[in-house]
């Protein structure tokens, strides 16, 4: 969709709903192929600021989580098509944070008391943003949470992911890439927000670089060709932005994915406490924003492997 003037349209952040609902009015009608520019907000609504302090944190607007913007009806999408999401470029805002929020996260029962980093960023050059002393971090932006409605009918929470994409938090689906989602209701009904500029696989402490921008993707359809599960694809590697000076790498080994998750990033948070001088909290906050769990293997029962990356680009 152009504008007269021949711009992109935008879609502005006043247009945003707080959960997945097919009832929901669209704020716009597109027709397939029409590239767009969303006004996103971040996942706190725009509660924090440079301001901001850790008081701050107790005081987030939980009703208000997660904001999307959206709904977009993309004309001749039904059920049982595909709707192609390619994400063509990011402005980012240059402001963001990152939150211990109590009772959430991997570690929720070991980190009790609230955190929180406030970054300051090259909207330009993405130059890696500083954490405070400790660490610089290399920036991808992304938007955590991507979608189309469900079928299902009533009002669905925004917060965790669903069969048709929602809150996915894979930092790889990023420019260039292509993101395929599965329609069940006609029209799509797309919405997009919780854009981040920088975050780890796993975001272990539950949040991100969460940092409001614009994004501008381009939406189509594929006809008739059902989808099970969300799918995308990438043009090109995926942590150059990490792996230039290598990693530290910690394993949690067990029966359970979940108990070797834990593991594996309580060994990382011990090693940057110890070697680098951080505050626990602080190692689990920068843990979250650029370092990787991966399932390093999940055949050889009854014991698997995870593994907890730190990249060392980050204190160079």
């Amino acid at each position: 969709m152009m504008c007269d003037n021949g711009l992109i349209k935008t879609i502005h952040g006043h247009h945003s709903h707080l959960g997945w609902d097919n009832a929901n009015t669209p704020v716009a009608h597109v027709a397939p192929g029409t590239t767009l520019s969303f006004e996103c907000k971040d996942s706190a609504d725009g509660h924090f600021t440079a301001r901001s302090t850790v008081e701050s944190v107790a005081a987030m607007p939980f009703d208000r989580i997660n904001p999307v913007t959206g709904p977009i009806f993309v004309d001749g999408a039904e059920p049982g098509d595909i709707l192609s999401v390619k994400i063509e470029e990011f402005t980012p805002s240059g402001f963001g944070w990152t939150a211990n929020i109590p009772g959430f996260g991997l570690l929720a029962d070991q980190f009790v008391t609230p955190a929180l980093a406030l970054w300051q960023y090259d909207t330009r050059t993405l130059a890696p943003a500083a954490f405070g002393e400790h660490a610089r971090v290399p920036l991808k932006p992304f938007a955590g949470t991507i979608g189309v409605a469900p079928a299902e009918s009533g009002t669905h929470s925004i917060v965790p992911p669903r069969r048709v994409g929602g809150n996915l938090d894979i930092r790889d689906i990023t420019v260039g890439c292509t993101l395929y989602l599965p329609v069940e209701v006609a029209g799509a009904l797309f919405s997009i927000g919780d854009t981040h500029a920088a975050q780890g696989d796993g975001e272990v402490c539950g949040t991100a670089l969460e940092s409001a921008m614009d994004v501008t993707l381009t939406l189509d359809v594929i006809k008739q060709t059902p989808l099970a599960m969300p799918r995308f694809s990438t043009p090109g590697p995926v942590t150059r932005h990490l792996d230039a000076a290598g990693y530290e790498v910690f394993t949690g080994i067990g029966s359970d994915l979940m108990s070797g998750a834990r593991q594996a990033l309580s060994g990382a948070i011990d090693w940057l406490v110890k070697t680098r001088n951080m505050p626990a909290e602080q190692a689990y906050m920068l843990c979250s924003v650029c370092g990787d769990l991966r399932i390093s293997e999940i055949v050889d029962q009854p014991n698997w492997v995870v593994s907890f990356y730190v990249p060392r680009i980050v204190f160079e």
